[in-house]
């Protein structure tokens, strides 16, 4: 039987109906701003998050690295979740690219709080770095999922604010947290200078993410893309996925979060493990007996592919393409895996 593939929700093909789009999608070269299927992205994802402007960029990693590079200057430091993307899975792309360090803290839920910006203020002194920029994640990879509300959201960013912070939202996943909170996405990243949002996500596209923010700062923001390699030619061709997506797939991401929930509590009743109960669609469960990369390899073997993020801690992500009766085999596999 077809494995059951519950590595990524980046693992989803183009649906039918996307492919269509894509097909007849209207084009032109984005380098010289000529691509109408990208200028309607841009714009339509910039008035979803509540920016004047946004830019069609690859990846979210390069989302990121764009972000953090205009917000910031060659010596700062970033303060941001010890587990978040930015630190572990990019390379040190703020240290490379922009010349700044992370200043890693743990936080509950992987979710910075207002008292942790506070106590990185400090007396201002010209022999040490300071922090300039604080990097939420929402919804936070690592801690599973887990969701930052608006009310804590807008309380950190009040208090980055009154510190004297810029902020940036890495929100590859914010559509979920939208749909999980039942709150527009705007009110997620309100008060925030640039945010990152993939498409290749949970919305299920082949290629591409939007980093949204002010007009200049869109227009600084695409010069850094040029100096990274990712100004792109006849790209309506990706930006049509994402304008069919965010038309067909949003409402639905609440299906794979129930389906997560189904996973997260088989993998809770497992020997020796403890289980994140999911917000959204990611299941991040700490195994205390076994390597997590054996316990990925026994799935495998039953026809369910999961990841190990370390030694001892394994993700499952629920996406479009598994369905309930894919839900149903991948949790008699984790029940005949771990007892």
């Amino acid at each position: 039987m077809k494995p059951i593939d519950l590595r990524s929700d980046t693992v989803t093909r183009p649906t039918p109906g996307m492919r269509k789009a894509m097909a007849e999608a209207e084009v032109g070269d984005d380098v010289f701003g000529e691509d109408p299927s990208v200028r309607r992205l841009e714009d339509r994802v910039a008035d979803l998050l509540g920016f004047e402007a946004a830019l069609f960029v690859p990846s979210g990693t390069m989302g990121n690295a764009i972000a953090i590079r205009v917000l910031t200057e060659r010596g700062d430091e970033v303060l941001v979740e010890r587990r978040s993307h930015v630190v572990r899975y990019e390379l040190s792309a703020m240290s490379v690219l922009s010349g700044v360090m992370p200043r890693a803290v743990e936080a509950p839920d992987g979710h910075l709080t207002p008292a942790q910006v506070r106590e990185a203020v400090a007396p201002p002194a010209y022999y040490k770095s300071d922090v300039s920029l604080v990097v939420l994640e929402n919804t936070h990879n690592l801690a599973g999922g887990t969701v930052q509300d608006v009310a804590e959201t807008r309380a950190v960013i009040a208090a980055a604010r009154d510190a004297g912070f810029r902020v940036h939202v890495d929100g590859a996943r914010i559509w979920n947290a939208a749909v999980a909170l039942g709150e527009p996405p705007s009110a997620l990243v309100a008060g925030a200078d640039t945010v990152m949002t993939c498409l290749s996500k949970g919305l299920g596209c082949p290629v591409g993410s939007l980093v949204a923010s002010s007009r200049e700062r869109i227009e600084r923001a695409r010069r850094v893309r040029k100096l990274l390699g990712g100004g792109m030619r006849q790209s309506g061709i990706l930006a049509a996925a994402g304008l069919w997506a965010l038309d067909e797939a949003v409402d639905r991401l609440g299906e794979d979060h129930t389906r997560a929930r189904r996973l997260g509590e088989a993998l809770g009743r497992g020997r020796g493990v403890r289980a994140t109960r999911p917000q959204t669609n990611i299941v991040v469960a700490t195994l205390e007996d076994r390597p997590a990369p054996e316990v990925a390899a026994a799935l495998a073997e039953r026809g369910v592919l999961a990841i190990a993020m370390d030694a001892r801690t394994l993700r499952l992500v629920t996406h479009r393409d598994v369905g309930d009766s894919d839900c149903t085999r991948a949790v008699e596999a984790i029940e005949a895996t771990l007892g």
